[in-house]
């Protein structure tokens, strides 16, 4: 049976070096709301470092999950001291689940305070796709999903919660 990918996304206003309160705040609600959707049903694994440190998302091992990769719009820094990106990678069993866990709980709470911590931008924040079962998505497929998202709207291979084409997905919401 195929699982579902989910990556999602965004750009910080400041970079994750940032000593201010609304950072270690935003560090503090991410580390609730890991800790709760890891424990939610449906939920089969996400894209963690190795070294697990807050700002070194380039240089990073994340294993299986591939080198860290991001869209070509983002325009901000890559190193420790200037990275302003929040990116997520994660396998879900099914649609339901995953909207469930993204839309409930303390990550809805995280999602009406985003424009607290992130730019808005003209930009998908997340896209979702269907893998077969047992493969590891990578961050560079993430990319390119959401980037094809970008560019072509939503497809059997790149959608959205909101946004599913009727035809080719294995379930519904």
């Amino acid at each position: 049976m195929p699982s579902l990918a989910l990556y999602t996304f965004g750009v910080l206003k400041s970079p994750l070096a940032d000593p201010s309160p609304l950072t270690h705040e935003f560090y503090d609600i991410g580390a609730a709301v890991y800790r709760r959707i890891s424990r939610h049903p449906g939920y089969l694994a996400h894209a963690e470092a190795a070294d697990g440190d807050r700002g070194t998302l380039f240089e990073a091992d994340w294993g299986a999950w591939g080198e860290f990769a991001v869209p070509t719009w983002y325009g901000k820094g890559r190193t420790a001291e200037t990275t302003a990106l929040a990116a997520t990678l994660s396998l879900w069993t099914d649609l339901r689940p995953a909207f469930d866990a993204v839309y409930s709980g303390p990550h809805r709470e995280a999602l009406n305070r985003r424009y607290d911590w992130f730019e808005r931008t003209a930009h998908p924040n997340h896209v979702l796709w269907w893998i077969s079962d047992g493969v590891t998505p990578t961050w560079q497929d993430g990319v390119s999903k959401l980037e094809h998202l970008h560019h072509h709207g939503p497809t059997p291979d790149a959608f959205t919660f909101q946004l599913r084409p009727d035809a080719g997905t294995p379930g519904r919401i």
